[in-house]
């Protein structure tokens, strides 16, 4: 235990730095995703006159204690990530309900949750196209039926998801009343999931929702139909210290929320992920389409 703490502040001490009025310090977890988000916010401030740095590749929970510790300023997190991550509750709640939940508790801490953006990168399972109607599988529902009747599905997942006791495979398989066999889960690197799927070598796999590859690899995302997943919508996460030294800041972010949706955050992740575009140049084009810079 000593040498995870120890860990951790070398870590967060590693940030070097500590934002204020004159700069904006914006941080990302490790993935695509988390990595696309934290240029679009560095770009697009630095193009609105603010002097930005970014640090990125920092693990949820880093991430989260670098913000709680002023060594960042902002960032984008997910709403269901915030209440049952950093606050343990693990209530069914419907949207705005976790939402607003959330920005009260979050209050209470400095830090700021802004307008969600209509992103929902929640958890989904997802099959093969070919696989899902050769099967007649639309929902989760159907799936479920299909392993009880003896069809032999293999399952990828990546480790956290399978791990998850609120929000991952266990509580899928209670909501579902399902029991996939250990021996039929291939537990893997969140990455290798989708070309796992995607080469036959499992049948099923879990996926996060606006992930890139899951339209160009064709594969089908199952209905929840029991509306399991909640709701991770991508939200810009600011400490309260940072507004008020920084006017326009909030309505800034709020007007960049505002663009991204599933749709574009696949199409977003996919150039990156699929067609090998920077980053970099995947954001400037973006911002350009969209006339923000």
């Amino acid at each position: 235990m000593l040498r995870q703490v120890v860990g951790l502040i070398a870590i967060l001490f590693s940030l070097n730095v500590f934002a204020n009025g004159d700069e904006i310090v914006v941080g990302g977890k490790g993935y695509t995703e988390q990595r696309l988000l934290a240029e679009m916010t560095t770009q697009y401030l630095k193009a609105n006159g603010f002097d930005v740095d970014k640090k990125v590749g920092l693990g949820s929970a880093v991430l989260r204690q670098a913000l709680e510790n002023q060594q960042i300023s902002l960032n984008w997190d997910y709403v269901s990530t915030g209440l049952r991550n950093y606050h343990k509750v693990n209530d069914k709640l419907d949207a705005e309900t976790a939402y607003q939940t959330l920005r009260t508790l979050d209050a209470k801490n400095g830090i700021e949750w802004l307008t969600p953006s209509k992103a929902n990168n929640t958890y989904a399972i997802a099959m093969r196209e070919e696989d899902a109607e050769r099967l007649n599988i639309r929902t989760i529902s159907d799936l479920v039926s299909a392993l009880k009747s003896g069809e032999k599905l293999v399952m990828a997942t990546n480790v956290e998801f399978y791990a998850r006791k609120q929000d991952g495979l266990p509580a899928l398989q209670k909501t579902y009343q399902f029991k996939v066999p250990r021996s039929a889960i291939r537990r893997m690197d969140s990455g290798l999931v989708y070309s796992a799927l995607q080469k036959g070598q499992v049948d099923f796999a879990s996926v996060f929702a606006t992930d890139g590859r899951i339209k160009a690899f064709g594969f089908r995302v199952l209905e929840d139909d029991q509306n399991f997943f909640m709701s991770y919508a991508i939200t810009p996460v600011v400490r309260s210290e940072v507004l008020e030294q920084n006017p326009g800041l909030e309505t800034l972010l709020n007007t960049l929320a505002g663009q991204l949706n599933d749709a574009v955050m696949v199409d977003l992740n996919s150039r990156i992920d699929v067609d090998r575009q920077s980053v970099e140049q995947v954001v400037t084009d973006f911002l350009n389409e969209r006339q923000l810079i």
